[in-house]
């Protein structure tokens, strides 16, 4: 099993501010305030918890949630080995114990019961309780909870229940202006700055589909995807369907308006 020293973020990831949000995570973190980032698919939630957990020196532990996902997934289970029955940490109580960020990330897509275990972190106890051990675990004062959802994606029975939001501050994402996104998509492809900005014209084609045949547009990561295709020497043409009209639908007719409205752009 990993020690905690060992989830560290080593070397600085590359995050390129979009607003106050370096400035308000530390706020947070300050109070140990639990954290809701809030925002579409590959708007950078998840670049920008590597990117704090490197800066304040944390350990982070990420989980990507999904509906199969238990409660002991996150708290820990007994196992066998060949001495008898041991306890293994899940990644929650690791870090609690140890004091590291632990980020949840697509919290909505866990069951609800698994969710409800955070509760007890979220208020001025700041314990854990591990039933099957029978075991209240009081959190490290470096832990920090933190769990993102895209909001765009939520309906009535995919939503965190109005008594867990509000333990929660939250912090707000959304797409770059556009030429913070292409110097973000020219650093992270290293494709030219003029190339980058092409791009982003073609990405803001897709986004005004979004409720027009689209339930998202392109991401900052899908151009990131399709800037890396480019840097490889396939053309844009190519690249843009491969990146961004294949991933976003299925349907011929959405194909079609998806590609008229990017040859305009290139």
């Amino acid at each position: 099993m990993k020690r905690l020293s060992e989830y560290l973020v080593s070397s600085e990831p590359f995050y390129k501010p979009v607003g106050s949000e370096v400035v308000y995570y530390e706020a947070l973190f300050a109070d140990r305030t639990p954290v809701i980032l809030k925002g579409p698919t590959g708007s950078g939630k998840t670049r920008f918890m590597e990117y704090m957990a490197h800066r304040l020196k944390v350990p982070l532990l990420s989980v990507s949630c999904h509906e199969d996902m238990t409660a002991s997934d996150l708290l820990g289970r007994f196992l066998l080995d060949k001495d008898g029955t041991i306890w293994r940490d899940g990644p929650l109580t690791l870090a609690v114990r140890g004091g590291a960020i632990c980020y949840l990330d697509e919290i909505v897509e866990a069951r609800q019961d698994t969710s409800v275990v955070i509760h007890s972190l979220t208020d001025h106890r700041r314990m854990l309780f591990l039933e099957k051990k029978n075991e209240a675990v009081t959190a490290h004062e470096n832990f920090h909870l933190v769990v993102s959802y895209n909001p765009g994606y939520q309906n009535s029975f995919k939503d965190l229940k109005e008594s867990t939001k509000q333990r929660f501050a939250a912090i707000n994402f959304h797409y770059p202006e556009a030429l913070v996104e292409a110097e973000i998509v020219s650093r992270e492809s290293n494709i030219d700055l003029r190339m980058a900005t092409k791009l982003v014209q073609i990405a803001g084609q897709s986004r005004n589909l979004r409720g027009h045949g689209l339930e998202e547009g392109c991401s900052t990561r899908m151009l990131i995807h399709v800037a890396r295709l480019l840097a490889r020497g396939i053309p844009i043409r190519d690249a843009c369907d491969i990146g961004m009209v294949s991933p976003l639908t299925d349907d011929d007719d959405i194909r079609k308006s998806l590609n008229a409205s990017f040859e305009a752009c290139i």
